[in-house]
């Protein structure tokens, strides 16, 4: 494990509980959140053709860089045979509670994408949402989801877009440099001894690693910060140069 995992570990294990508190915050939901990435009305689901909910059912799946669980519950919600995976223990101990809440059937293990603990061609599913901007060896991780999938396997990658890491809401201009690739530290909060290391780097970047890992990339969506896309500007306390740019990009990619 590189020094900016090691630290990135550090800070989720101290940063997990508030950031749990706020995901499950930020919802207009009675339940705490558990998206799946195949669901019907998921970012980029309509966009592509690769997967039909139906398929969903049975699949073997695994979420790589899971978080609190919510993707790897989520689809198991939809019939999946989930597992998560994250170098965070705390995060796990969030997701395997969210896991119990909803009453379904998921594994979790603590793990490096980079050197995942499964064999080959173990899944016909898989997804990372917001993990994979702060992998340091991205081709790395893209080899290991790569070869755990099975021939024709379908993976979701979904980051945070570098246009909108580069953006200043408040003002409407580009503060960051949007080409450079980083690593970039974030300070979360003054009290959390680590910072965030992330590694923003441009689209072409992201979409060549998958090539070069093997992956055909079926499409590429882009898509607003869901408050954004569901709302109009001055429906909430939002800046309104979020309604100009998008939150994320997601591929649909075949191993």
């Amino acid at each position: 494990m590189d020094d900016h995992t090691q630290s990135n570990r550090r800070l989720w294990n101290e940063w997990s509980d508030a950031f749990q508190a706020a995901w499950n915050a930020d919802t207009d939901e009675d339940l705490p959140p558990a998206p799946s990435p195949f669901a019907s009305d998921a970012p980029g689901f309509a966009e592509q053709s690769l997967v039909e909910v139906d398929d969903v059912e049975g699949a073997d799946y695994v979420e790589l860089g899971c978080g609190g669980g919510q993707g790897t519950v989520g689809t198991a919600r939809m019939g999946a045979d989930s597992t998560g995976l994250d170098l965070s223990e705390e995060q796990l101990g969030h997701a395997r509670r969210l896991r119990d809440f909803y009453g379904v059937d998921a594994g979790f293990v603590q793990g490096d994408v980079t050197d995942l603990p499964f064999l080959d061609d173990s899944f016909d599913l898989a997804s990372s949402e917001a993990a994979f901007q702060m992998v340091e060896d991205l081709g790395r991780a893209l080899a290991e989801a790569h070869r755990v999938l099975r021939p024709g396997g379908v993976f979701v990658l979904s980051v945070p877009h570098p246009l909108y890491e580069a953006f200043d809401a408040e003002t409407a201009t580009v503060e960051d440099d949007y080409l450079d690739p980083g690593p970039r530290e974030l300070t979360i909060d003054e009290e959390y001894a680590a910072p965030l290391t992330v590694f923003n780097r441009p689209i072409d970047a992201r979409y060549n690693a998958l090539v070069d890992a093997g992956f055909d990339v079926h499409r590429l969506v882009e898509h607003q910060h869901p408050h954004v896309a569901e709302n109009e500007p001055g429906a909430r306390d939002l800046p309104e140069a979020l309604w100009q740019i998008p939150r994320s990009v997601r591929f649909w990619a075949v191993a």
